[in-house]
């Protein structure tokens, strides 16, 4: 048996084995630069997305990704899962994980992974399906390699580049290969590029991108989407194939004239009964609009939204007949079937692409599958209407902030056409308040508030016409006046004016010791219903630009009346702050004795402003926030 009997043996042996294992597996946590480390949960030491197009209808998609995680909020970076479908087979799949010192502990082969459907228990069906692992980190950091094949028929959806995921993330390299042999025409879309040092190399056969070293971004408040700084290629196919069907398009136009040929052909048959149904619904009416409104109202009130993710690449619709007889549809089917009515009585419509959600746009200059959700345009001599088909309870020609304000696709027989949806800017979205509040000797406040939404303030509260009391009761105490203790809802009256798309609000309500009072003053903060103390975080050093993604106004009108035990000697003085991002007015005007009326106006304007503007901003909602505690002070009569 050899004895090793010097330590310094012993510990050069062992460094030198670490080295060699590390050099060859490059695993080893701590080799990681230190500046790669900052502001990262992850770091991806080495992606490969590797693409070969085969011919029009035969992709091969392999991919290797090795990330350390190096706490639990980086557990997100180190998905362990792979889509398939009845058009793709997964060919090869494997996962290992590492702890810090690189260690092998854990390995995954395929017969190992779960096989789920990709959807959640909301939809319906679908062929969409995932294999997956669930790891849970028993220590930190670990690092997971994980690697995967595909062969699919479908070449309409191509993998994007998309080398920084996000924030918080750092990239050792990321490499992005396309393999062209048979050089099919494409097109290709960088976005970003500029700010980051990217090697690339493209010719009709073979494109490829590499980025290395590039350090985590932290997020900051109030700032533009990462979708708008960080890099991104997209690649399409000029002739490619959808689940067995050929396609061929190079702009938006022929995109959208191939769509209407054959995702949308011959999905709008109905069955005659229902025909006959719909014309006798407006009969008499010859205004298209009215025509519209009544046919939407049918629609929802006999319609319900489920998930259906099949048909080509979950982009064709079911078709309008089985939709009007199951009662039930996706976004896909149910603005088909509304279109299909539609047409029915004369009505012209055109089924539209969106992303929603997200405020998002298509990107105009660049036709490719893009996406993820679909509304119904109505042409209405120049001033275009929006219906958003799958909510039951939204209200004809309102889109809320789902997906207003953006560029989408509408497709029409002659081809696709840019547009872009209703918006709802500033003063639009306002909600206006009148309260009469009343103070008790007790300290206790009593007070009734009527309260009028719109804009996107009304879309913000029309659901609440659904909640049951208690609910109701839950909502206004941790949402609208979570920062008055002991209040109490005595009674809410609520009114949806659908037609108009305002919401009105009658409540009365108590709050007990609100005051501070003791034997010789009592104190109050005056804006009782309507407080906004939101101030953005400090930064030292900005990186990113300021953005307000939503104006709106608020205008509060309250007469206060105080005890006639108390004497009202002082009211502060009137204020008003004017800035570029909005504007703040506080006014203070006494009635009697006894009564008091407090005005408040609150305007924020959308927009995005450079990065030096940020700490004005902030500066602007510190004074705000300052002044929403105003306290008055009355004087107990002697």
């Amino acid at each position: 048996m050899l004895r090793l009997k010097s330590p310094v043996l012993l510990l050069t042996l062992l460094f030198i084995s670490i080295v060699n294992y590390s050099q060859e597996k490059n695993y080893i946590a701590f080799t990681i630069k230190n500046e790669l480390k900052e502001n990262a949960n992850a770091v991806i030491r080495d992606y490969t997305l590797e693409v070969s197009i085969e011919d029009v209808d035969k992709m091969i998609v392999t991919k290797r990704k090795v990330v350390t995680v190096l706490n639990k909020s980086g557990n997100n970076f180190a998905s362990i899962a792979e889509s398939y479908d009845n058009d793709t087979k997964i060919t090869s799949l494997s996962a290992k994980i590492y702890d810090a010192f690189g260690n092998e502990i854990k390995k995954y082969k395929e017969r190992d992974f779960f096989d789920v459907s990709a959807v959640d228990g909301g939809s319906l069906y679908s062929d969409a399906k995932v294999k997956y692992v669930n790891y849970q980190p028993i220590s930190y950091p670990y690092t997971l390699v994980f690697e995967s094949e595909y062969k699919t028929k479908t070449t309409g959806f191509i993998p994007w580049w998309f080398p920084v995921s996000g924030y918080y993330v750092a990239v050792e390299k990321s490499n992005y290969i396309i393999h062209n042999p048979k050089e099919i025409s494409w097109r290709i879309k960088e976005t970003n590029f500029d700010n980051f040092k990217i090697e690339k190399e493209i010719t009709n056969q073979k494109l490829s991108y590499s980025l290395a070293n590039q350090n985590a971004f932290e997020y900051e408040n109030s700032a533009v989407s990462y979708r708008d700084f960080l890099p991104k290629s997209i690649v399409a196919l000029d002739k490619f194939y959808l689940k067995d069907v050929y396609g061929e398009y190079t702009n938006w136009k022929e995109f959208g004239a191939w769509m209407n040929a054959t995702l949308l052909k011959d999905r709008d048959i109905l069955k005659q009964a229902t025909k006959d149904k719909v014309l006798a619904l407006v009969e008499g009416v010859t205004d298209p609009l009215e025509k519209a409104k009544i046919v939407y109202e049918y629609m929802q009130n006999k319609t319900r939204y489920i998930s259906v993710q099949v048909g080509i690449g979950g982009w064709e619709p079911i078709a309008a007949n089985e939709v009007d007889e199951v009662g039930y549809g996706d976004c896909k089917g149910l603005t088909n079937y509304t279109k299909a009515l539609l047409d029915v009585v004369g009505v012209t419509s055109y089924y539209t692409i969106v992303y929603a959600q997200e405020k998002r746009n298509l990107d105009k200059d660049f036709s490719s599958m893009q996406g993820n959700h679909v509304i119904l345009n109505l042409p209405n001599n120049g001033k275009d209407v929006w219906l958003e088909c799958t909510n039951q309870e939204i209200p004809f020609g309102f889109l809320g902030d789902f997906t207003d304000d953006r560029d989408v696709l509408v497709i029409k027989p002659e081809g696709g056409e840019i547009k872009r949806t209703s918006s709802y800017k500033n003063e639009v979205n306002l909600q206006s308040s009148k309260a009469t509040i009343q103070l008790l000797e007790s300290g206790d406040v009593t007070a009734s508030l009527e309260r009028i939404s719109k804009g996107l303030q009304y879309d913000d509260k029309f659901n609440l016409e659904g909640y049951t009391e208690e609910e109701l009761n839950k909502y206004y105490k941790s949402r609208d006046w979570s920062y008055n203790n002991n209040l109490e809802i005595i009674s809410a009256n609520l009114e949806n004016l659908k037609d108009s798309i305002l919401f009105k609000e009658k409540i009365d309500l108590k709050i007990s010791k609100y005051a501070a009072v003791n034997d010789k003053e009592f104190l109050f903060r005056v804006n009782v219903l309507n407080k906004n103390n939101y101030v953005p975080k400090r930064y030292r050093d900005r990186n990113l630009p300021l953005k307000i993604s939503r104006g709106y106004k608020d205008i509060d009108t309250y007469k206060i009346i105080i005890p006639n035990t108390y004497s009202l000697e002082y009211l502060p003085e009137n204020q008003e702050i004017k800035t570029k991002f909005g504007t703040y007015k506080l006014s203070f005007l006494k009635k009697n004795d006894t009564t008091f009326e407090y005005k408040r106006e609150l305007s924020i304007k959308e927009g995005i402003y450079p990065k030096e503007e940020y700490s004005k901003y902030r500066s602007f909602r510190k004074k705000i926030a300052k002044l929403e505690n105003t306290r008055i002070a009355i004087t107990k009569n002697k």
